[in-house]
């Protein structure tokens, strides 16, 4: 391989200040020893980079087609450079972010990762999708860093979290379910909603039912907001989704918000990013979570 770094360096220096005397004074050395790194360069290409007939040695066409490469081969090194001393200083190898599936399309975290994509170029990154007490689980295990989740009844003493948006859920129904084909008024009271099938988003495990949500006493449960989306849509039940998951089925007329009489059809929820007391977050993550959390103050 004819470029090292230090060839490299002087290649650029020589090209970007114009003479290989100040390339020499950029870089701390002589001009005789510029000459030479770049003669012995030149003779592992076996291309003149610089033509030496007049006063100052001259860029040949050689050295200009080569020059956006190697400014891009520099960079690169640059990153890799940093990027070893980051790790070097306690920055994750990897960062892996676990979010509750009817939140990708929702909370602010792909921003947050495209803010540190730019500060942490070479990061590994991995996002997986899990129900809620999945994801949660995966942050106890060690599997996952972060989660980003709905907020929880009660506190778990082994968890931190942070809050960082804000989630409405409506509850809705195909617009053909007999729940709003009932005689006399057609806005719908609680005792009714209670007695019809509800479609459950929740975890794999009997007990992973948020009780705020989970009220009628006909369940049909799901790991998959899709999922319940489809059964919904189909006349299955009716479901607390989140507004932004079903904005084009109410607009495509596919679903329509449970009007209701005596209760409110709506539910707010705090989004948390959620990570284990045990295993304190790493530089990345510390970020990842300033970021989604800044963001929720610009939203106010």
């Amino acid at each position: 391989m004819a470029f090292n770094f230090d060839n490299l360096t002087v290649f650029l220096a020589a090209m970007e200040h114009g003479s290989f005397s100040a390339a020499a004074r950029q870089l701390g050395r002589v001009p005789s020893a510029v000459s030479m790194t770049i003669g012995h360069l030149e003779a592992e290409l076996g291309l003149q980079l610089f033509d030496r007939g007049g006063r100052e040695p001259r860029p040949t066409p050689h050295a200009l087609a080569l020059l956006p490469q190697a400014r891009l081969l520099m960079e690169q090194l640059r990153k890799l450079d940093r990027h070893a001393l980051s790790l070097s200083q306690g920055l994750e190898a990897r960062l892996t972010l676990v979010v509750v599936p009817e939140l990708l399309a929702a909370a602010p975290w792909s921003e947050a990762l495209a803010t540190l994509s730019t500060e942490v170029p070479l990061l590994e990154v991995e996002v997986l999708a899990a129900p809620q007490a999945d994801a949660l689980g995966m942050v106890q295990d060690g599997r996952a860093q972060l989660a980003l989740v709905f907020e929880r009844l009660g506190v778990d003493a082994r968890e931190e979290f942070q809050e960082v948006a804000q989630e409405t859920l409506i509850a809705v129904v195909s617009p053909a379910h007999p729940l709003l084909a009932r005689e006399g008024s057609p806005a719908v009271r609680d005792e009714q909603l209670l007695s019809e099938r509800q479609i459950i988003v929740a975890g794999r495990h009997c007990g992973d039912v948020d009780q705020r949500i989970a009220i009628s006493r006909h369940q049909w449960r799901t790991d998959n907001p899709v999922a319940a989306l489809q059964m919904v849509m189909a006349g299955l039940g009716w479901a607390w989704l989140p507004q932004g998951f079903v904005r084009a089925a109410l607009a495509a007329g596919q679903l329509v918000e449970i009007p209701a009489q005596n209760f409110t059809n709506v539910l707010k929820l705090w989004v948390d990013v959620v990570w284990a007391k045990d295993k304190p977050p790493g530089p990345a993550a510390r970020r990842f979570i300033e970021l989604v959390s800044a963001r929720q103050g610009r939203a106010h």
